[in-house]
């Protein structure tokens, strides 16, 4: 064999030598993959490795650093970083949106608790916001009408369906008329502090409404029987409860900041502020204020007292930056009867409000948690009095009324909308009211006993109580 020959030969070798090597490689390099050695992408099991080692190595960093309880202001800022599809679509930055009410399948019946019937001591009103029939059709489902009896005036809405549709209503097949000529044939009428019979016979479907907003010292009394339907008022008792305002935490399960940024008491120099105009309720509201200025300064604002504040803004500012307390006094002692003197005054403002009006168990139903100071927890004015003088040598325990602030918001109760849905409701319960003034005046439900007059102690010359009102020697 020549050397040529030889040299071809192991050439060829080297080739085939080659050949092998790579088919065994790539046949080694196909069955790793098979068993999951070398995977085209990082599996599962990386990943929840990964997670783990990153989640150790967060908890030895929190581990090294002090714990930060939560403030008025993170929380808030925790409430913004929350995705808004959290929170229901009547809040400020809420979307969710309801569906269609859930059948228990054992009972039959819808899980929803609209009616007082179902929900004995809430007012429904988040409920009703959250509410759509079963059935019900959107675009297809039939319109019903609201016929308001009393004219459009202090409803702020027009004729027609936009009430419905501007709000945003989740049941909008509804529609409003002032049609007095159209009345046998509506869904339903609705009577505003004033009820005139329309005149024609009622049919079994037909919902006559009666709409109160003031105490029942002064709303007119009903002079027929069993003509109401459902009842709208303050009272959570109501069928579709109507507050003045009402409160709403995001999470219901937090109602209190563990820490507050802010000093409400700082540079506060005054003690307690009132705005009031009717000097003669029936709940001796302006005696308790006198007597309660013997031993605590109370500045009076308006016809009732010397001082003077016009209409606006800088009235409450007034609030935010000098006084402690705000008198939130109502002119009736009735059930639920909570107003914007409470409201707005007094929780819209960095003041703390002194409540007299519903119960306490009624301000404990409406109010934040911890809001309030209510005047039937202690027998005399004097006794607040000190109460109060406690809460303005104190900073921290003044500032534990203010921790409900940043835990949610005041919400639009939309009453139109919520009335459109119970409209649509197949579930309705049949009811009237066989005599609504049993139900709205019957006893129990005001109570203007005054039973802190008997610590009033007598005084020689009565200018004296007068004097004390706005003066600064009642410190």
């Amino acid at each position: 064999m020549t050397g040529r020959q030889i040299r071809r030969l192991l050439y060829g070798l080297l080739i085939l030598a080659l050949f092998v090597i790579v088919l065994h490689s790539g046949r080694t390099a196909y069955w790793l993959a098979k068993d999951g050695y070398y995977p085209s992408e990082p599996s599962a099991n990386f990943h929840a490795e990964a997670q783990t080692d990153y989640s150790e190595q967060q908890n030895l960093q929190y581990l090294e650093l002090p714990i930060q309880p939560m403030t008025s202001d993170s929380l808030m800022t925790e409430k913004n970083e929350i995705s808004t599809l959290q929170l229901p679509w009547y809040f400020k930055d809420g979307v969710l949106r309801p569906t269609r009410a859930q059948i228990n399948p054992r009972t039959g019946q819808r899980t929803s608790q609209i009616w007082p019937k179902e929900q004995k001591d809430g007012d429904r009103i988040e409920d009703q916001l959250m509410f759509v029939p079963p059935n019900y059709q959107y675009d297809n489902e039939p319109m019903k009408t609201i016929l308001l009896y009393n004219g459009l005036s202090n409803w702020m809405v027009d004729d027609g369906q936009n009430a419905f549709i501007s709000k945003q209503c989740p049941v909008n097949r509804c529609k409003i008329t002032t049609k007095k000529s159209e009345a046998p044939d509506v869904d339903a009428i609705l009577f505003r502090d004033h009820f005139t019979h329309p005149g024609h016979r009622k049919t079994g479907k037909q919902v006559w409404i009666l709409y109160f907003l003031e105490s029942p010292y002064h709303t007119e009394l009903i002079t027929y029987n069993d003509v109401f339907n459902w009842t709208a008022t303050y009272r959570h008792d109501s069928d579709i409860v109507t507050p003045y305002e009402r409160w709403a935490y995001y999470d219901p399960s937090v109602t209190q900041v563990e820490r507050l940024e802010k000093n409400y008491a700082f540079n506060k120099t005054k003690k307690v502020a009132w705005f009031v105009s009717n000097c003669g309720a029936k709940n001796g509201r302006l005696q308790y204020a006198r007597e309660l200025a013997k031993y605590i300064s109370v500045d009076v604002y308006g016809v009732c007292g010397p001082f003077k504040c016009p209409r606006s803004d800088k009235c409450f500012q007034m609030l935010d930056q000098e006084y402690k307390f705000y008198l939130a006094f109502e002119n009736s002692n009735c059930v639920d009867y909570v107003t914007e003197k409470f409201f707005v005054n007094g929780l819209q403002h960095n003041v703390l409000p002194i409540v007299m009006g519903g119960h306490r168990d009624d301000y404990e139903r409406i109010a934040p948690k911890r809001s309030y100071v209510h005047v039937d927890d202690y027998e005399s004015p004097r006794r607040l009095a000190e109460y109060l003088h406690r809460l303005d040598a104190d900073d921290d325990q003044y500032n534990e009324y203010f921790r409900w602030k940043g835990t949610g918001e005041f919400i639009d109760t939309k009453f139109f909308c919520r009335l459109c849905a119970m409209l649509h409701d197949d579930g309705a319960p049949a009811k009237h009211y066989r005599n609504v003034n049993d139900w709205w005046r019957g006893p129990g439900v005001c109570n203007n006993a005054m039973p802190w007059r008997r610590f009033i102690e007598s005084s020689d010359d009565g200018g004296d109580q007068a004097s004390s009102i706005g003066g600064r020697g009642g410190q």
